[in-house]
């Protein structure tokens, strides 16, 4: 992930990018926010969207117009952000499945934490719904985990309920460079949940349960949270609502952004790989076991990929079956399957013959019908509130 604040089992599918672009439009929906990084809905019949921004404020968008008072406002709790580029903040939303009759859902945030070891703490927490619906109880806080992170950067926060119920999130690899931190690093050290990503049951007992199934219950020298492993910093991941396929995006060190297919127990590479290339060591690495990826590009075609979401709605039926993503210099591409085969192309936008728009890559969402926004912002400034909302189709 590389935002800028306005704050204020071997696998390997086969890839071609030679595929012929697909021309969309972007239109926009809302604007005027500030660090914009995430879009959702409740899923509850109110067809709202969602949106966070960084700085620690969730803002609805309602009947196509932007609510003058956020949902919620932590900005209080969260840590310092550098004016010029930050990864900390408010990162992550996700609602309950059964939001529309409990009123639950979860965010993650960057907080405060006094120690000369770490930069901050990641934290996880559940929220309700106040009886007002389009304002939060701001009281209701309830703290699932704490996570200290060494450094500012690398910090995931992506959340998402999948049909089994639990909720998923992502975590980086506790930032710098080549995932430093540990005598081999976090994303290979199953006792660590910095670089996977992890499965809870918020259903039970409080803070969470474990669900029996996940891959390391019970396993010495592991944390029995973790889902998957080996992976640098997953910004945004997001589960196919026709088939529950979970796609992640994995942001690279210096030579190679990727998508995974993210699997029960898998082991996703990094640090030993970057892509499905190796990294430590940089030559003859044992690939024994690890997941590789059904995309990777190389950074003269972009400098930090944003997962997006496969196309289920209903307004432009030919997309079914598109996932949709983009990387942070404003890119946008999309991963069509074909006979077991992943195949890229470029995404061309409002009769553009570049896929470049005038515009930072944020993040993307998906409303309640299925379709998909592309979340982006311009100019940067603490006085520039600059993002805005597009949808993406014909």
């Amino acid at each position: 992930m590389r935002l800028v604040v306005l704050f204020f089992s071997i696998w390997f599918p086969f890839t071609l990018s030679s595929q012929p672009p697909l021309k969309l439009k972007m239109t926009k929906i809302a604007f005027g926010f500030t660090s914009p990084v995430a879009l959702t809905s409740p899923q509850d019949g109110s067809h709202r969207m969602f949106v966070i921004e960084q700085s620690g404020k969730i803002h609805i968008i309602k009947n196509g117009k932007v609510l003058l008072v956020p949902f919620l406002n932590i900005s209080d709790k969260i840590d310092r952000l550098n004016v010029a580029y930050s990864e900390k903040g408010l990162l992550g939303l996700a609602f309950h499945p059964q939001y529309k009759t409990n009123g639950r859902f979860f965010i993650y945030y960057s907080a405060p934490l006094k120690s000369a070891e770490f930069d901050h703490q990641s934290v996880l927490a559940e929220y309700k719904v106040s009886e007002n619906p389009d304002r939060a109880d701001e009281a209701s806080e309830m703290i699932l985990f704490k996570l200290a992170q060494p450094e500012s950067n690398h910090n995931g926060g992506c959340l998402a309920f999948g049909k089994d119920g639990y909720l998923y999130v992502g975590l980086g690899d506790g930032g710098g460079a080549g995932d430093k931190h540990g005598t081999n690093g976090n994303g290979q050290n199953l006792n660590t949940l910095l670089g996977k990503i992890i499965r809870i049951d918020v259903n039970g007992e409080k803070p969470y349960a474990i669900p029996e199934d996940n891959p390391f219950v019970n396993k010495p020298g592991a944390r029995p949270e973790v889902y998957a492993y080996g992976l640098r910093n997953p910004w945004r991941f997001s589960f196919d609502r026709a088939t529950g396929t979970l796609f992640c995006s994995d942001v690279g060190q210096n030579k190679f952004e990727e998508t995974n297919i993210i699997k029960r127990g898998h082991n996703y590479g990094w640090r030993i790989m970057e892509g499905k290339h190796c990294y430590d060591p940089p030559e003859g690495c044992n690939v024994a076991g690890l997941t590789l990826p059904i995309d990777e590009y190389d950074h003269r075609l972009g400098i930090s990929i944003c997962g997006g979401y496969v196309y289920r709605g209903m307004m432009y039926p030919s997309l079914q079956g598109y996932y949709l993503f983009g990387d942070w210099s404003g890119k946008l591409f999309y991963l069509k399957e074909d006979g077991g085969k992943w195949f890229r192309g470029e995404i061309l936008v409002n009769g553009s013959t570049k896929n470049d728009i005038d515009a930072k890559v944020n993040s993307f969402g998906e409303d309640e019908n299925g379709e998909i926004y592309v979340i982006t912002q311009k100019f940067y400034g603490p006085k520039s509130p600059t993002g805005a909302i597009y949808r993406l189709g014909f």
